[in-house]
């Protein structure tokens, strides 16, 4: 009497057993899926992610003295708010010896650096301690930057503009 019933557990549990490993085959893969779209939190559809490559705007045919990239400060220790920072030369952003220095303790040394690629300009951590954030969402390699994105390093944010 016993063994049909011990067969019938072990059947059971093998089945609630293959379950559990499907469910979790099926949600790594939903999650390493939706990484590759830009995370679950992102702002951006998925169609319009840009890469350095895709940024060509119709505004690169202008010349470059309508192109005057800037860094305003929204809020930073040491940095009055609203004032901008011109970005046609390489930007080094930290509290050591950089060209734009923060006073801010959850800053690295040499935090994150914003480079010009032509008419496009690109922000990369420079493997900070705390992180950089691009609108939200940790920089994880170079990320081009558009107007308006807000840039957060610490406490310390700033807006792009052009």
């Amino acid at each position: 009497m016993l063994q049909p019933v011990s067969v019938g557990l072990k059947l059971g549990f093998l089945i609630v057993l293959y379950l559990f490993l499907v469910w979790v085959a099926a949600s790594t893969l939903f999650d390493l899926r939706r990484g590759l779209r830009g995370g679950g939190g992102s702002t951006v559809p998925v169609g319009e992610a840009t890469s350095i490559h895709q940024t060509v705007d119709p505004m690169a045919l202008l010349g470059d003295e309508e192109f005057e990239p800037r860094l305003v400060v929204e809020h930073a220790s040491g940095h009055e708010p609203g004032v901008a920072y011109d970005l046609m030369d390489p930007v080094t952003l930290g509290r050591g010896d950089v060209e734009l220095k923060l006073e801010d303790p959850f800053a690295s040394t040499r935090h994150a650096s914003i480079t010009r690629h032509g008419r496009t300009l690109v922000l990369e951590d420079l493997g900070s301690t705390n992180g950089t954030y691009l609108n939200g969402e940790p920089v994880t390699g170079p990320q081009p930057l558009h107007v308006g994105d807000r840039i957060r390093i610490g406490d310390s944010e700033f807006t792009y503009l052009q």
